[in-house]
């Protein structure tokens, strides 16, 4: 591996909105396919490689016969310890922090039935693994006979070669109050694996990750999944493509859309592959911190009161 380089002012950013419709046979070959797709986001010079929310259901495609919708995340939930093993590989050959989408994760290991949490993984070449859960739960993950979750409680912060990274997923990133949290913690990427089946989903997680970019002063960078997982018993739709953006600043262009794959259901190949060359974090970063037009930063509503009339 080549010496670290610093990426304090541009970083070049890959999102694969993978079609989870394209077969793989086993979790050697599920990783083969990941390891293709980061050696052409490599060879644009991308730092950073995120994958969508539940980039698992591709393994669905060799679940065993029989397996029922509501054993579906236990099981997946066994073979992640496998993944992360190959994530870890993948980040350090290619030099890239890896968010290997999320993934059911066990709570305890050793006791599968104390549930699972919706997790993303993340991985730096450096070695370091970074477990995200899922702190806000769609109705879907809720249900006792089906994806049954457990939402996560904590929220992390990841430093990584000048640049402060974190990671929401997907319902997370509607999530204002969370918002409010996060303003003061000077973050420079916000990355946002996604899965939504309907474009109105996919209009509420990029519509709100644009607002978050504003609100936030920083980069936020969505990808979701496309196509149909093969064998899957929910889900029977994926609706998503991949954005990166920015601040609404004039030195940003206006418009807050600094990268863009247009989104589908199924584009027949292996899902949309978005490189995001260097975005400009040091110019962000500055904005953030004193030079920006207008940014309501870590303004609190505490002082105000609320009237009723009526």
């Amino acid at each position: 591996m080549t010496a670290a380089v610093s990426l304090t002012e541009h970083v070049t950013l890959a999102l694969w909105a993978t079609n989870l419709g394209r077969k793989v046979t086993d979790m050697a070959d599920w990783a083969a396919h990941v390891d293709a797709q980061m050696a052409k986001a490599a060879a644009k010079g991308a730092k950073i490689f995120v994958l969508p929310e539940y980039a698992s259901e591709q393994w669905l495609a060799f679940k065993p016969d029989g397996l029922q919708t509501g054993q579906e995340i236990a099981w997946m939930a066994d073979l992640a310890p496998e993944a992360r093993k190959h994530a870890a590989a993948l980040a350090k050959k290619h030099d890239m922090l890896l968010v290997a989408g999320s993934m059911p994760w066990h709570i305890d290991p050793k006791n599968p039935a104390d549930g699972q949490t919706n997790s993303a993984m993340i991985f730096t070449p450096e070695g370091d693994a970074i477990i995200q859960d899922k702190l806000s739960l769609t109705p879907g993950e809720q249900e006792p006979e089906n994806w049954f979750l457990t939402p996560g409680q904590a929220f992390n912060v990841i430093e990584w070669r000048g640049l402060t990274v974190a990671v929401l997923i997907c319902l997370d990133i509607e999530m204002p109050a969370l918002s409010c949290l996060l303003a003061p913690l000077d973050i420079d990427v916000l990355l946002v694996p996604s899965m939504t089946m309907t474009p109105s989903g996919y209009n509420r997680v990029f519509g709100c990750a644009k607002a978050r970019a504003v609100e936030l002063m920083t980069v936020v960078a969505a990808c979701g999944t496309t196509g149909t997982a093969i064998n899957t018993t929910n889900n029977p739709t994926n609706y998503s493509g991949c954005s990166v953006f920015t601040p609404c600043e004039p030195q940003l262009g206006h418009s807050g859309l600094f990268a863009r794959a247009e989104p589908g259901f199924d584009d027949g190949a292996d899902g949309p592959l978005l490189i995001a060359e260097d975005v400009p974090v040091g110019l962000i970063r500055s904005l953030r911190n004193g030079d920006a037009e207008v940014w309501p930063g870590g303004w609190s509503a505490a002082h105000v009161s609320v009237h009723k009339h009526g």
